[in-house]
């Protein structure tokens, strides 16, 4: 089996943008057919949604890890807090979210959601390459 592994850690004062910037530089290296387009859009939108949770809910920062797998691409994200995501209705009237976890489940093969035994947790996402 043939694991590539890319891991960028960004903390405090990056963005969503770098996120995303990232993800799409890792999907790149990964080689011209290995990912295609419409696979590679779903994984910089779960990242995206992941790291904006993770600045939104849990502390203000996050570590971003990308790995390929051969069918699969794997997407975790640390916080500092504890408290897991949690699926809540959507807010259509005053923008205040709750379409991403929703919409991370419904994208992913699979999701997890592991506490750290130092504090925190890890919120990771299996997604088709």
């Amino acid at each position: 089996m043939t694991t590539k592994c890319a891991d960028a850690t960004t903390i405090r004062s990056a963005t969503v943008a770098d996120a995303r910037e990232t993800t799409r530089a890792f999907l790149e290296a990964l080689g011209q057919h290995a990912v295609d387009s419409e696979a590679a859009d779903t994984v910089v939108l779960v990242v995206s949604e992941l790291v904006t949770n993770a600045l939104r809910h849990g502390g203000g920062s996050y570590d971003l890890r990308l790995t390929a797998h051969p069918d699969l691409i794997e997407v975790a994200v640390d916080d500092p807090s504890s408290q897991a995501p949690r699926k809540r209705t959507p807010d259509l009237d005053d923008g205040t979210g709750g379409f991403g976890w929703g919409m991370i489940n419904h994208l992913a093969h699979a999701t997890a959601v592991t506490r750290r035994p130092y504090g925190g947790k890890t919120v990771s996402a299996l997604l088709a390459r």
